[in-house]
């Protein structure tokens, strides 16, 4: 069996719904999804029911955006019993909002003319989480950046001026939230993590300590040479191996079922999937 355990939805920052996931994975051949929307389980019920209609396997899962000292150290859930979660999400909607209103003063003080409610009408549904994304599709349908990507690295981007992590969780929060909810932490696509290499082999370390069960080996960017390095020390730590293409809308250059991924029984026992 394959599986894709990292895709968003227009629960968080995609534009993917629960049925273009289903049918993506169904036409990829892909047995078992996660759909780990950032900060959010809100779309799993809907994605559950549709996958069960076409014989795919589901397990709950989530991305919480979590920071090191300002260094993105993205955080994935699997399993996770949804109620026992609930106070933890919930933290993570409303540090959202407060994040949300932060960024836009300062793009304010900066020029742009853009308000909370444009970022708001971005979103899906009143339950979803803003986003980052939110709001580079308001500066980009106002003119202000051409695109999503320019904003991101000219505004958002660590060290821009726009930049902000108020109330973001560290990592050990996050691991420590997930394990409490009976789920497995990940560690999300660590090649992209802006760390050397002992400095991140010593944090991994530190989050195994604190709930860390495993490494996301296999991912749409890394190397050959990252993947070979990362199945290696998820080896050496003991950790299990997890994969996901990391796919937010249609067409892009990110595919369900890539890179080609098969979950090991160890991992499907410890996700219940059988």
């Amino acid at each position: 069996m394959t599986a894709d355990m990292h895709m968003h939805t227009v629960h968080s920052d995609g534009l993917m719904t629960p049925q273009d996931v289903v049918d993506c994975a169904e036409n990829a051949g892909v047995g078992l999804i996660a759909v780990t929307d950032h900060d959010t389980v809100s779309a799993y019920a809907e994605v559950s029911r549709l996958a069960k209609s076409k014989g795919i396997k589901t397990v709950t899962g989530i991305e919480v955006s979590a920071y090191d000292n300002r260094i993105k150290m993205h955080t994935l859930g699997y399993g996770i019993d949804i109620e026992k979660f609930a106070p933890f999400q919930q933290r993570l909607f409303e540090s959202s909002f407060e994040r949300a209103k932060d960024i836009i003063f300062k793009l304010n003080n900066m020029g742009f003319d853009i308000t909370m409610e444009e970022v708001f009408a971005e979103r899906n549904s009143s339950t979803v989480p803003v986003h980052g994304m939110h709001i580079a599709r308001v500066m980009v349908k106002k003119g202000f950046v051409v695109s999503y990507d320019r904003f991101f690295k000219k505004y958002l981007a660590y060290g821009k001026p726009a930049f902000s992590c108020i109330q973001r969780p560290t990592s050990e929060e996050a691991c420590r939230a997930i394990c409490e909810a009976g789920g497995l932490a990940v560690l999300a696509h660590p090649g992209r993590i802006q760390m050397d290499a002992a400095a991140l082999k010593n944090k991994i370390k530190s989050l195994v300590d604190c709930g860390l069960g495993g490494i996301e080996v296999y991912y749409t960017t890394h190397t050959k040479e990252q993947t070979a390095y990362y199945e290696n020390l998820a080896e050496t730590l003991g950790l299990l191996k997890t994969g996901g293409s990391d796919t937010h809308v249609l067409g892009g250059n990110r595919t369900i079922g890539q890179p080609r991924f098969e979950p090991s029984a160890e991992l499907l026992k410890r996700l219940n999937v059988y």
